[in-house]
């Protein structure tokens, strides 16, 4: 393992090793209904700043796990500094549709490229998870995009039982990268003991999310208890690569049709 991935890992390890403690208070004059940002302290000296917004008695809870670095650059004041991500910039649409969401920044604000298969960050996201069940008290679910679903099938396969109602999949890292050799098969998707919807454009090009995977990345998640995939199409290219978030990748253009799908499923889930 590289220096820095030894490094990256080391701080994920130490970050939680003591509990994540639902006490977080919101950062500086950041209102507590509506958007807002919240610290979660690990208690060894390093925290996690935390977007979250709900409408006044949400569904369920959505976790949502970007792609790329993971990093959104989330300010004190709420803004983001990366907001195109797919899960970052429909965030109110989901909230318009009855659901509370969390959206991390990184712990540290390390690069998580290679690290979200990791049983150290499988640990952060099932502790974000237990904070959006404590604080709300509804269905948790795990929602990742590219890079995010690794993270999203990581916290869904070592999840306690109980702590989270689903996940859901968005053009979910199967084949291996230049810049990151982590796949979505490196999480343990035969951990996954929940419902999940895997969602593939057909007209999506990045080559490390070809949508004739998603079958078999179905198929890996032999002890769910259901698994559907959905078939999308369209989007517009507007970013440099193809695996740009203004892209068919990210479902730029076809938000609508998107969002509406996977609130079907929620439903049909408990959320």
């Amino acid at each position: 393992m590289p220096k820095i991935a030894l490094l990256v890992a080391g701080i994920l390890n130490f970050a939680v090793a003591a509990p994540l403690r639902a006490t977080a208070e919101p950062a500086g004059d950041a209102p507590v209904a509506g958007e807002h940002v919240v610290r979660l302290p690990y208690g060894v000296g390093l925290t996690q700043r935390v977007l979250f917004d709900a409408p006044p008695h949400p569904r369920a809870t959505l976790i949502m796990l970007p792609g790329g670095t993971g990093e959104v650059g989330l300010r004190r004041d709420g803004a983001v500094r990366h907001d195109d991500n797919f899960v970052v910039r429909t965030r109110q649409a989901f909230v318009a549709r009855g659901y509370a969401v969390l959206i991390p920044e990184t712990v540290a604000k390390i690069n998580l490229r290679g690290m979200r298969s990791s049983p150290a960050y499988g640990r952060v996201v099932d502790g974000l998870a237990e904070y959006a069940r404590q604080r709300f008290g509804v269905p948790v679910f795990l929602v990742g995009t590219s890079q995010g679903t690794i993270a999203a099938m990581n916290g869904a396969a070592h999840a306690p039982s109980g702590l989270v109602s689903g996940v859901v999949l968005s053009e979910s890292i199967s084949v291996p990268g230049r810049r990151s050799t982590e796949t979505v098969f490196d999480a343990d998707p035969p951990g996954v003991r929940v419902p999940a919807l895997v969602i593939a454009n057909r007209d999506d090009r990045c080559d490390v999310a070809p949508p004739a995977m998603a079958p078999r990345i179905a198929s890996a998640m032999a002890h769910s208890p259901s698994v559907r995939v959905l078939r999308v199409e369209g989007g517009e290219q507007r970013s440099k690569t193809a695996c740009g978030s203004r892209s068919p990748h990210g479902y730029d253009g076809i938000e609508r049709p998107v969002i509406a799908a996977i609130t079907a499923w929620l439903r049909a889930h408990g959320g």
